[in-house]
């Protein structure tokens, strides 16, 4: 398959993705930086992201229409097997800096979810029969639209599922001057065996951030 995939998250100093404020601009700009083919994300990442601006709005009649954008903008891979995001995917198709959506689902996908996405010019594929099996859905990627380098900074049941089955190739963290303690979720906490890194970069950003990226020897 030979795909480059990158997973990248802002985190506490104790390793929490959630239960502090992320320096967004940052985060994106490091993402950025990447020049990805696409993002490849999970549902309950988008939920989050979507309520951190409090409700959704309503549909418009040009939510309905697949965008033109430049195609040298990264495309998001969405897994959402289970149609969470019904109702909720313009919010995404608005934003200018994505070229296309792509929601990865699967045979026993509800059909009034497959219908939501036809009547609105959603791009979606099949990835297995009951789960999204995520070989198959990065080789599709790469396959049908020439998809080579992924990053992804969702959560961490995602991000776990790539690193124990050996598909990340670099882990890009930028870490927070702050503590989470009890109240943290730690981005490694469902990692099964020891996975050996090669430290690719460390920077001090605007004197209090570290951003360290490393290579995965075990890749």
């Amino acid at each position: 398959m030979g795909q480059d995939i990158i997973l990248h998250n802002s985190v506490s100093l104790d390793g929490s993705l959630i239960n502090f404020d992320v320096n967004m601009e940052l985060h994106y700009q490091i993402a950025g930086g990447y020049e990805p083919d696409a993002h490849l994300i999970g549902s309950n990442t988008i939920i989050d992201g979507i309520k951190l601006y409090g409700n959704p709005s309503k549909e418009k009649k040009e939510d309905f229409i697949k965008p033109d954008r430049d195609e040298n903008l990264p495309y998001w891979a969405i897994i959402d097997t289970k149609g969470k995001l019904k109702n909720l995917l313009h919010e995404i198709r608005r934003f200018e800096l994505c070229r296309d959506i792509i929601i990865l689902i699967t045979k026993k996908t509800e059909e009034d979810y497959i219908e939501y996405l036809k009547l609105r010019n959603y791009t979606y594929q099949i990835v297995d029969d009951e789960k999204a099996d995520i070989k198959k859905s990065l080789t599709l990627l790469n396959k049908n639209y020439d998809i080579n380098k992924i990053l992804t900074d969702t959560g961490c049941i995602l991000g776990n599922i790539l690193l124990n089955q050996g598909f990340i190739s670099e882990i890009s963290l930028l870490i927070h001057p702050v503590i989470v303690g009890e109240k943290g979720y730690n981005i490694f906490t469902d990692i099964k065996n020891t996975i050996n890194l090669k430290l690719n970069k460390c920077e001090v950003l605007k004197n209090k951030y570290i951003w360290v990226s490393y290579k995965n020897v075990s890749f």
